[in-house]
């Protein structure tokens, strides 16, 4: 029986994405769930109003919330277990959240 080349392909890239590097840098791990802990403290948006010379007026506005917020988690809970998914120990620092 032979099997075909992309089957081959398909089942070498999914091996290939089941490895993992190993541990996360603390510093950088940090500093990406503090991101997904902002995420968790309420929505985030902006509004953009203006003009060029090309296509005239313009406005647009974008909002996003995140599975966190949704769910109430709390920031600080959401920070210390994305680190430690991470990383597989505890944070290095506390996170700098907005107030």
């Amino acid at each position: 029986m032979r099997v075909p080349i992309f089957l081959v392909s398909l089942l070498s890239v999914g091996a290939l994405a089941a490895c993992e590097a190993g541990p996360m840098d603390p510093e950088r791990a940090a500093r990406l769930c503090e991101e997904r802990a902002q995420a968790a403290q309420g929505p985030t948006g902006r509004v953009e109003i203006g003009t060029n010379s090309r296509d005239g007026a313009f406005a647009g506005a974008a909002i996003g919330l995140s599975g966190d917020f949704l769910a109430g988690r709390d920031p600080l809970a959401v920070y210390e277990q994305c680190v430690l998914q991470r990383t597989g120990a505890l944070p290095v620092r506390p996170p700098r959240l907005r107030s």
